[in-house]
């Protein structure tokens, strides 16, 4: 598996700059979480990360591989799997179609659903030929999650993964975030408001605010009194 390394990006929506001298990483093996008030910059740096966004300045490295510059889908291809905010599903496709449009980057060899998935989330086998904009939102999430491990991906990048939804799924998304980093090795960048997730789940946090990180350690510091600083609102 291999560790994504951001080395002091720069972001520009035109004349308005969302990132500013920006590192982190997310090593093999560890959940690394990313937490700070609405507007920070949190989902500006998911959108650098896999591509969505070009950056002004910086590197981002994969691995061995250098991603500035890189297409989104290429990006995929190097092992980046990615779960937007709001998840974005088909609502028209039924799950099994939702979950298939995750083949497309995949080699030729492994072009099928992996039964890890419907082992995490066996909802997800129940309803194979329902259509995506008939679950539950919680389902969708799940839904979401699914189609970037159909991806294979040696990186799984969350944007706020439990934005509304109920409790008892974000504990099955806890619980399938952990067994992901746990059995297969990949990295976890997960981006999060919800505090108690990211206390139970990370390995290493940062904090952002105003479009730079302002605190970075163990998943213990976010007790500190510097770090809730930075989160109340």
């Amino acid at each position: 598996m291999s560790d994504l390394v951001v080395d002091n990006i720069n972001l520009h929506y035109g004349a308005a700059q969302a990132l500013r001298g920006v590192s982190l990483r997310a090593d093999a093996g560890k959940i690394t979480c990313v937490l700070g008030r609405n507007g920070v910059g949190k989902s500006s740096l998911l959108r650098a990360v896999t591509g969505q966004h070009a950056i002004s300045a910086g590197t981002i490295t994969f691995g061995d591989t250098k991603l500035n510059g890189m297409a989104p889908f290429n990006r995929a291809k190097q092992g980046i799997g990615y779960v937007p905010q709001g998840r974005e599903i088909f609502p028209l496709l039924t799950v099994r179609e939702n979950l298939e449009t995750g083949l497309a980057p995949v080699a030729r060899k492994d072009r099928f659903i992996p039964d890890d998935i419907f082992s995490l989330f066996p909802v997800l086998q129940t309803m194979l030929s329902r259509r995506g904009g008939d679950l539950s939102g919680g389902q969708q999430q799940q839904l979401a999650i699914g189609r970037a491990m159909v991806t294979r991906p040696k990186i799984l990048v969350l944007d706020e993964p439990t934005e509304g939804i109920q409790p008892s799924i974000i504990k099955d998304i806890g619980r399938a975030i952990r067994y992901l980093r746990d059995s297969t090795g990949m990295a976890i960048l997960l981006v999060e408001q919800y505090l108690d997730f990211c206390r139970e789940l990370a390995d290493h946090v940062y904090i952002m605010d105003r479009g730079e990180i302002v605190h970075e350690g163990a998943a213990e510091t976010l007790d500190t009194p510097e770090a809730r600083r930075h989160l109340t609102v």
